[in-house]
């Protein structure tokens, strides 16, 4: 889902690569420019999936050739022989960050190779540059473009509609695209080189989600939004002649040109006062299928409509599956069977509750059946099952109440498509991943159909924030719409996101650096806490209390020994607790909305910034004072983090290009700064393990240095860098936040503005090993003692605590707990302990903290699992190769 990227992303890039401000004069560092390379290994943190996928493409020569499009995050070519995506967009430099925004995606079914994108993410004032058309001879691995005299929005309402961009499927070097904001209809005849506007297209569109929107973002005009060829009024090498366009008009939504697109006009005898979001031609049977919605989407369907044209006949059929009063969603993801004709699917877009809705009809749209239904109400019955194993926090955490399931079948379906080369396989793009399933027919025959999220490599998350403690989890992030994740192994998919409150978005987390299992996260919440503390390094966390006033989450930070906090949150002041935030008191001396940091060593100071001005605190956050430096960039879009082990060593990254802007370093406390003479513009500062021989930690920053953008890296305080991307990793805007790893030197983790967290390992002497899993964990010696109680029970889940004790005479640097279940069951989530589970078999290892076992000690951990049948509690359990005695 996308509601929150729009408010906070945006804005974020806004304030981040928009606004200027007056120049400052600043004090240069005596540093020369001195650039070289390194040789990284990049990959995600996997989450797998995470945002909203509008579009899934099938290219009808080829077999298993298949495309994705996401609305901030790129597109993907899907992988038959791993079951995975590979990104495509990852060329896309800091300068065009807008073109990571995908509208439309056209695979060109003549010759399987090329590829086309229509890219731009919004068509208002937040993204500075013009759309694209993407273009590609080697199916995405390498792109030319050609830049557009408009804007396209990949990230603005209705862009779950199209595709708006099409390739003849009889003369493949002709295309089309559906422009918004009143552009009209595009024509490229020398495959994608060029394009020209369709100048006798009658209808330009006239929908706008908010036409009081001044932003421009919802009142938008959402333009032409489909393109549909009928292939066959066409023959190999010839235009194709029936060409039917989708138009953001309620009363004019379809338009014809039986003359390749000599004229075009309205299609008879249709029906108004729906958008089409989506017209799929069934040319074997002469059928084209429309899926119409009361809005543009992608989340704001109130009612909706199928209908079907007779290509021949000009005969229009309603054949919608519910009555339109029983309709509180809009129709939009539609697709037919190509090895079964009169087999049409479609979706529920926007039935947010209990659950989406996919229809299927194998008579044209005579008859339908649910993919659910109601038996009796509130209970349901499902034609599917669902398994999200590989995805476990798709279930959200949640234990709602019937009708309500989890996981859900989805939200914001928009895309909705069966291989053209196989009836059973069907994927479909929902607001957080992209299900599938390959045993689709089982719907027909009355068994049922296992959906599972099809979504491996498609990394979509918006990362704002980005920690890596000294111990414990090496990740944790602050993520947009899914709240964020602490990764215990880099290369797996955690079991769940932050919850206990779980945020729509996460602002700002940090730790303390000295007690790293005490972390601090702030975010956005509709309605409930925006504050939220761990005690066991971001495992399990508790609410904390909001003081008056906050409308969102800001920036938080952790006294160096988790003593004290101190908040900048949305809607108030500053503030500062000691404990747990059970009661806040305004910080004087700062302006609301500073961005807010700890000292790394010294529990009592804290730093902020704010339009120019560097604020510091000695007292725990009571009082603020401005600092005397002067230089620093006067606008707001600035990063500054605390070296640790060192007090009073702090960097500043941010700017605008119009003003003061780059990285500035200061060793008394913020007192003073001196700017980096090396450094043209740096948007983020972060540390990492300092390089083999050298004593001071490894810095990165995403900046431009010597007149080149990327990632960089110093092991000498900045007096040289290494840039350590490349032209093919390049991810768009990578602002928000970097941090090195204070483990692994060279292992750098980087934000991206929709491509989820890439981390980098270099193959210098002493670099990662680019696995990213945690240190193997010593194997304990000795006697050892384990209870197990089940400490709660529902239907179908349970909650169990583990208390391990050493009884033997010697203490453990680490230990490894393993047993087997008898009765099926499996584990969900687990605190104060790492698990794997293998069918029945389940390995509980110590988390950072709580390794180190003294001879008579002992450490508990518990989890929630689900069960059936029975739940008997396990009778053996294992410490490495010790059997231990079970209470």
């Amino acid at each position: 889902m996308r509601r929150t990227r729009i408010l906070t992303t945006v804005l974020a890039l806004a304030a981040g690569l928009l606004a200027g401000t007056p120049p400052a004069l600043a004090a240069d560092a005596s540093t020369e420019v001195s650039i070289s390379a390194d040789t990284y290994t990049w990959k995600n943190a996997r989450i797998d999936g995470g945002g909203f996928v509008p579009g899934i493409v099938f290219n009808r020569a080829e077999k298993n050739l298949a495309y994705a499009r996401t609305d901030i995050g790129g597109a993907y070519r899907w992988q038959e022989s791993t079951k995975t995506w590979t990104p495509l967009l990852d060329s896309v430099g800091w300068d065009d960050w807008g073109h990571t925004g995908v509208v439309s995606l056209a695979s060109d079914s003549v010759d399987p190779d090329k590829v086309y994108a229509a890219v731009g993410t919004y068509t208002n004032g937040w993204d500075p540059k013009n759309g694209a058309v993407m273009r590609s001879a080697d199916r995405g691995a390498s792109w030319q473009k050609t830049d557009l005299p408009f804007k396209l929005g990949g990230n603005m309402p209705g862009r779950g509609m199209g595709e708006r961009l099409a390739v003849d499927p009889n003369r493949n070097s002709v295309l089309y695209l559906g422009a918004p904001s009143g552009k009209g209809l595009w024509r490229s005849t020398d495959s994608g080189v060029t394009w020209s506007q369709v100048a006798n297209f009658p209808n330009v569109g006239n929908y706008v989600q908010d036409p009081s929107d001044t932003s421009g973002y919802a009142s938008d005009n959402q333009g032409i939004v489909w393109v549909t060829f009928d292939e066959s009024t066409g023959t190999s090498g010839g235009a194709t002649r029936t060409i039917y366009v989708g138009v953001a008009d309620k009363d004019n939504a379809v338009y014809r040109s039986t003359d390749a697109g000599a004229t075009w006009s309205r299609l008879a005898g249709q029906p108004t006062g729906y958008l089409a979001h989506k017209g799929v031609l069934d040319a074997a049977n002469g059928q084209l299928y429309l899926a119409y919605s009361d809005k543009g989407g992608p989340y704001d369907g109130g009612k909706g409509r199928l209908w079907r044209y007779a290509t021949a006949t000009g005969t229009w059929t309603d054949i919608s599956p519910v009555a339109e009063a029983d309709t509180y969603y809009g129709f939009a993801g539609l697709t037919v069977d190509r090895q079964r004709p009169g087999t049409v699917m479609a979706t529920a877009y926007s039935s947010w509750w209990p659950d989406t809705q996919i229809f299927r009809s194998t008579d044209s749209g005579g008859t339908w059946t649910k993919a659910w239904d109601y038996t009796s109400y509130p209970d349901r019955a499902n034609r599917y099952t669902m398994d999200v194993s590989s995805s476990p926090w798709l279930t959200w955490g949640a234990n709602p109440s019937p009708p309500e399931q989890t996981p859900k079948l989805g939200w914001m379906t928009e895309a909705l498509e069966i291989d053209p080369f196989d009836s059973n396989r069907m994927m479909y793009g929902t607001g957080a991943t992209i299900y599938g399933t390959e045993n689709l027919t089982n719907w027909d025959s009355g068994s049922r159909f296992t959906i599972t999220p099809m979504v491996r490599g498609l990394e979509e998350t918006a990362v704002n924030d980005l920690a890596s403690p000294p111990s414990g989890a090496p990740l944790l992030s602050a993520l947009g719409d899914i709240g964020g994740f602490r990764h215990t192994d880099l290369t797996k998919v955690p079991s769940m996101m932050f919850t206990q409150p779980n945020f729509t978005t996460t602002t700002s987390l940090d730790f303390a650096e000295t007690n790293p299992g005490i972390v601090v996260r702030v975010g956005d919440l509709d309605s409930g806490p925006h504050i939220a503390f761990s005690t066991d390094n971001g495992a399990n966390w508790f609410a904390g209390t909001d003081p008056s006033g906050v409308s969102g989450g800001g920036t938080v930070a952790a006294a160096s020994d988790g003593s004290r906090f101190v908040w900048s949150p949305a809607g108030t002041g500053v503030q500062y607790t000691t404990g747990f935030g059970n009661s806040w008191a305004a910080s004087s001396g700062i302006p609301a909305d500073a961005v807010v940091e700890s000292d790394r060593v010294d529990p009592k100071v804290f730093y902020g910034f704010k339009s120019g001005k560097f604020y510091v605190s000695s007292d725990g956050g009571a009082t603020f004072t401005a600092s005397s430096a002067t230089g620093l960039p006067s606008g707001d879009s600035v990063r500054f983090k605390a070296l640790p082990g060192a007090k009073g060593d702090v960097w500043l990254a941010g700017g605008a290009p119009d003003g003061a802007y780059g990285l500035w370093h200061s060793t008394d406390g913020g007192a003073s700064f001196t700017k980096l003479s090396n450094v043209e513009q740096a948007d983020t500062i972060g540390f990492g393990k300092a390089a083999p021989g050298a004593s001071y930690q490894t810095l990165y920053t995403s900046a431009k240095i010597g007149g080149v953008r990327g990632i960089f890296r110093s092991t000498d305080k900045g007096a040289s860098w290494t840039r350590i991307n490349d032209a093919a990793h390049q991810w768009g805007w990578t602002g928000a936040a970097i941090t090195g790893d204070p483990r692994v030197y060279g292992r750098v983790y980087v934000s991206t503005n929709g491509r989820g967290v890439v981390y980098g390992d270099t193959s210098d002497a002493g670099g990662g090993d680019g696995g990213g899993g945690t240190d193997p964990t010593p194997t304990p010696t000795g006697a050892c003692a384990v209870t197990y109680k089940v400490t709660n029970q529902w239907s179908g889940g349970f909650q169990a605590d583990v208390r391990l004790s050493n009884t033997g005479s010697n203490a453990w640097s680490g230990w490894s707990l393993d047993w087997s279940f008898g009765d099926g069951q499996k584990i969900t989530q687990a605190w104060n302990a790492e698990y794997t589970q293998s069918g029945s078999a389940v390995t509980a290892r110590n988390v950072g903290w709580n390794g180190n076992v003294a001879a008579g000690a002992s450490v508990s951990f518990g989890f929630t699992g689900d069960w059936s049948g029975a739940n008997a509690r396990p009778t053996a359990f294992r410490l490495g190769d010790q059997s231990c005695t079970v209470s």
